[in-house]
């Protein structure tokens, strides 16, 4: 075996340890292991890996790339599996990070067309290979404090399949781009002033596709911002209109009082009359006229309260059978906006499953509970049609197929705050049990 050729390709297998770290980054909230278990994982495969096929390419005489490039399609299955995130925000990250570290090996060959000028990528040469190495290093050091403090918020946040996919084609252009500008005989790169143009073609390419991605996140933040904008409006608007309710139950009470004195009178004249019937009727009419239109009240935090009256009314318009048992605690365990998105889309989905059958079978369970002094329970129960779609990462949606965005949010809430969200059914009924820290 050629120990020089294994020398120059070891390291060339050994940038699947830069590009793995870089894979996961943005994911660390969508890792199905710890960190440090994932890191064990990975280690404990590419490094055999990258010592077996650096063998391989020393004995049969084959140039790195022919077995590392098919290799990637393998390892994107294996990354697929390690992760919770959805097809196209995998397949975004990964194809994104294949782009970025095709630059270091873009500079390596020019690099190794300055030591070698006869030679060319076929006969990477060993200075060339840890140049390349330590350069994949570098660049993967230095996106992981921007992956990791701010990038990680678009794949957790932005459920959009068609951006994500969007970001795959543009990053497979720079991917494929690279690919094909290898130089297979460095004489083309000193060829009038091609070594000069060509690195820095690269390091124009290299800042334009960085910059491309930060306008991306920076896309992202704006419809992030904007739907949790939407948010709040949304539940400033429920609460005005719970604010509404209350004003015409207040000025109702008021004429109840005011002509509560005639109300005396005649019960007055018909308990000396004896008229016991009447006086029964006319309480009965005065305890309905009381009850109408009396919001009800649900919790003590003004928010919320309008965000359970709003579906509340939903359900019982729709001809839902309601056994609503609210208890939380104050302070809340969960930022207001939080707490609202967790039990609107609760309420929601519980809601859109009611309508899936006749009103006569439709009824909803909500329930929340404090217990032991630090766990606040929540359990919905609502029936349903029985028809569920579910893939190896849980329930997708019924509406478009995709992996349902409601559960996601509820399940991504609870994480949060340290605390874990289930969905299960059986033929007729639809549970989630949420479980938050106080």
């Amino acid at each position: 075996m050629d120990m020089n050729r294994w020398l120059s390709a070891l390291p060339q297998f050994l940038i699947l340890l830069p590009f793995a770290a870089s894979c996961y980054y943005t994911m660390k909230n969508q890792m199905r292991h710890t960190p440090v278990k994932t890191a064990a994982l990975c280690t404990a495969v590419l490094l055999p890996y990258a010592f077996l096929c650096s063998c391989l390419c020393a004995m049969l005489r084959v140039e790195a790339n022919v077995i590392l490039l098919p290799s990637l399609i393998l390892f994107f299955f294996l990354y697929r599996r390690t992760v919770t995130a959805s097809l196209s925000k995998c397949l975004a990250v990964y194809v994104g990070v294949c782009a970025v570290q095709t630059f270091p090996a873009q500079f390596a060959y020019a690099f190794d067309s300055y030591l070698h000028p006869l030679s060319g990528a076929p006969d990477f040469s060993m200075e060339a290979a840890f140049f390349r190495l330590g350069l994949s290093c570098l660049v993967a050091a230095s996106f992981a404090w921007p992956a990791c403090r701010y990038f990680f918020q678009m794949v957790d946040c932005l459920d959009l399949p068609k951006i994500w996919y969007s970001t795959v084609a543009l990053s497979a252009v720079f991917l494929i781009f690279n690919i094909f500008a290898v130089p297979k005989s460095y004489r083309t790169l000193h060829t009038g002033r091609m070594f000069y143009l060509f690195p820095l073609l690269e390091g124009c390419l290299f800042t334009f596709l960085t910059a491309i991605y930060l306008l991306f996140y920076w896309g992202t933040t704006v419809i992030l911002d904007h739907a949790r904008l939407k948010e709040h409006t949304q539940l400033l608007e429920m609460q005005s209109r719970q604010y509404r309710t209350l004003q015409e139950h207040m000025r109702q009470t008021a004429r109840l009082r005011h002509d509560f004195r005639h109300s005396i009178h005649l019960l007055s004249s018909l308990a000396e009359e004896g008229d016991i019937g009447s006086i029964r009727s006319h309480l009965a009419e005065y305890e309905i006229s009381l009850s109408e239109n009396t919001p009800v009240n649900f919790c003590a935090n003004a928010a919320l309260n309008a965000l359970f009256g709003y579906y509340y009314e939903m359900a019982v318009s729709a001809g839902i059978d309601t056994d609503w048992r609210i208890e939380l605690p104050e302070p809340l365990p969960a930022a207001e906006l939080d707490m609202a998105s967790l039990f609107g889309n609760l309420m929601e989905n519980a809601i859109d499953g009611c309508l899936t059958i006749p009103k006569n079978r439709r009824y909803f369970c909500l329930t929340t509970e404090i217990r032991h002094g630090n766990r606040l329970y929540i359990v919905s129960t609502n029936s349903f049609d029985g028809k569920v779609q579910k893939g190896k990462d849980g329930y997708r949606s019924t509406k478009h197929g995709g992996k349902g965005t409601g559960l996601i949010s509820i399940a991504t809430a609870a994480e949060k705050y340290g605390g874990s969200a289930q969905a299960s059914n059986s033929g007729s009924e639809f549970y989630v049990d949420v479980t938050l820290k106080i």
